[in-house]
């Protein structure tokens, strides 16, 4: 079974001199009581109350530094800007794509990804959840308060163009600010950003669900409703890491028949407790099994699945989900990177696809895949196989690295 974190009580935040003499105590406090052995236990209370404790002098955050390995590094305690907020993290997700840059080689690795590097160290970590523990002076109180539960969207950008203006800053004209990889991320107990990020996190939710939701399952729900996915539909999802998990257990939520496909015999079995009606295991050999387009054709009658998408960012899963689709069909690409040849005309124009490329979510998207979850009771929890205390992630990653697990979270 899952592990299922208990549920704490809620306490309410105690008064205190200004929200800054608040977050220097919560530091204080943090520093010190920061787990270190065993299962972490998610909360799902505020901000913690006053600590009398000293307060250190600086806050310790986990950077990738090149080659599979990464160390603590120290930086300043954060302090909210006057239009900022500084969050207690609670839960930070691992995902797939922070492997990138774990991976990337020593010296010059964000450079190689095409992302600018400043040379100073950065905390990592894009799945962001927690409360906020202090408020800039500009924030508006009807909006935000101290205690609040809330998500981040994360990224940033110029707040003026179109692109910022509706919630899809990662789409900044003058380029975005990304978190966890050009900015501070949630790998720390504690992260500053601007208050324009903020998604609030339903009370039916938990904390690690925020987290997942902030990348990872609010990628696969974005994708879902660009396709304009229905119970009409059959979709073929290839890739079964978290990102298509999500997918998977979205789509049936949504009232689709699924078909999950997966090179791993144990991802694509796993899928099926998270509604998927068919699995495949590709490539094995066999072209009533291990074709995925064979066994896609033999599950529709021949006709090929209405809506296809590929999670797994690799040529083999994007060039599947393409010559699956039915005519008439839409195809979704979300994995990021590589490259992919298609025969355009028999694949693409005489079936008259619709092929749509879809890149993580909006601001107004994250909010409405959070109430989706809420209002239908869906278990996103259950997606995480590993949790972890953030003085865990050298052995986090490691693990993570292998990608024959579930999806992992640091709670704190």
């Amino acid at each position: 079974m899952p592990f299922k974190p208990p549920q704490a009580s809620q306490p309410s935040l105690p008064a205190c001199p200004t929200p800054l003499v608040q977050l220097a105590r919560l530091v204080a406090k943090r520093t010190h009581a920061m787990p270190r052995q065993g299962v972490p236990h998610e909360s799902t209370g505020p901000a913690s109350g006053a600590s009398n404790l000293p307060r250190e002098a600086a806050m310790q955050g986990v950077s990738f530094t090149g080659d599979r390995t990464l160390d603590f590094v120290a930086v300043d305690d954060p302090t909210p800007a006057p239009n900022g907020v500084v969050l207690e993290i609670k839960a930070s997700g691992l995902c797939g794509s922070d492997l990138k840059f774990y991976r990337a080689p020593r010296g010059g690795g964000l450079a190689a990804l095409g992302f600018k590097d400043s040379g100073a160290p950065i905390i990592a970590g894009h799945e962001p959840c927690g409360v906020i523990a202090a408020i800039g002076r500009e924030v508006d109180p009807r909006r935000h308060r101290v205690g609040d539960r809330v998500m981040v969207h994360h990224y940033h950008g110029c707040d003026v163009c179109e692109h910022c203006r509706t919630g899809w800053t990662q789409m900044c004209v003058d380029g975005p600010v990304v978190y966890g990889v050009t900015g501070n991320g949630a790998h720390a107990p504690y992260m500053q950003v601007p208050a324009s990020t903020l998604v609030s996190l339903p009370d039916e939710l938990s904390f690690s669900t925020g987290a997942a939701i902030s990348c990872g399952t609010g990628t696969a729900y974005g994708a879902l409703v660009r396709m304009n996915l229905s119970a009409r539909d059959t979709v073929a999802i290839f890739g079964q890491g978290p990102v298509g998990l999500s997918a998977t257990q979205l789509a049936a939520a949504m009232g689709a028949r699924v078909i999950a496909v997966d090179t791993s015999a144990a991802r694509a079995t796993r899928a099926t407790a998270f509604g998927a009606t068919h699995t495949i295991v590709a490539g094995g050999g066999d072209a009533s099994e291990g074709d995925p387009v064979a066994a896609i054709q033999a599950l529709t009658g021949g006709r090929g699945v209405s809506c296809s998408l590929d999670t797994s960012g690799a040529a083999a899963g994007r060039s599947a989900a393409v010559r699956c689709a039915a005519a008439w069909g839409t195809v979704c690409f979300v994995g990021e990177g590589g490259q992919v040849t298609i025969d355009v005309s028999p694949e693409i124009l005489r079936k008259q696809l619709t092929i749509i490329g879809s890149w993580t979510f909006s601001t107004v998207g994250q909010a409405d895949c959070a109430r989706f979850i809420a209002d239908r009771g869906l278990p996103v929890d259950d997606l995480f196989t590993d949790r972890w205390t953030l003085d865990q992630a050298a052995e986090a990653y490691r693990v993570f690295d292998g990608q024959d697990t579930g999806k992992a979270v640091f709670l704190m």
